[in-house]
């Protein structure tokens, strides 16, 4: 009798233990998904300044028609891919979706901005000094939403790895998490060229 009480112990042990790891990789989870959800506040007031900032432009840039088209349409090609990746935080196709997504309307932005800064005029005007402000403001805070949640999703996995929650995480399929991370042209990794002669 004595080691039937015994074994009874050591079995409720092993499953508190795999239910603890079971706990640990949900609140891990979690906590990245929720961690996306700010990112995703951000881009989407991100995106609800972009068509502001154009439609602001417009009077002023009438020769830069293609350049304000380019801008929505990199805006909602973004705000679409941005729609897939909340549905599901962390999987590596919608992430790698919206990094793509988010490189191309980064890129157009940056275009749209140097022609602003040299329109004297659009650079005085309040409303856009206002926009482009808040723009900045908001691309900080994705920037510090991003770190924090590639620091959960960097936790999350490395939990889920570890034996033996790599076990637990196997038998209940948590499936790794996609790290966000800014994309970049190949040239922007190649170190410049540095020549004093």
């Amino acid at each position: 009798m004595g080691s039937f009480i015994v074994l009874l112990a050591i079995i409720a042990v092993i499953v508190f233990f795999f239910i603890s790891i079971y706990n640990k990789l949900i609140q891990l989870r979690n906590y990245y998904k929720n961690a996306y959800a700010q990112i995703d506040v951000q881009l989407k007031r991100r995106y609800d300044l972009i068509p502001n900032l154009v439609e602001s432009t417009k009077g002023y840039l009438t020769h830069e028609r293609a350049t304000l088209e380019a801008v929505i349409k990199a805006r909602n090609s973004a705000f679409d891919a941005s729609k897939l990746a909340a549905a599901n935080p962390g999987d590596a196709k919608a992430m790698t979706g919206l990094m793509q997504a988010e490189g191309a309307l980064s890129n157009i932005m940056s275009k749209l901005l140097a022609v602003v800064e040299s329109y004297p005029d659009l650079k005085a005007n309040q409303t856009i000094s206002q926009l482009m402000e808040e723009l900045t403001s908001t691309e900080n805070k994705i920037g510090f939403a991003r770190q924090a949640y590639n620091d959960f999703v960097a936790e999350y996995n490395i939990s889920r790895e570890k034996f033996p929650n790599n076990i637990v995480a196997g038998f209940f399929n948590f499936a790794p998490a996609e790290l966000l991370q800014a994309v970049e042209n190949a040239q922007e990794r190649v170190a410049p060229k540095v020549s004093f002669s």
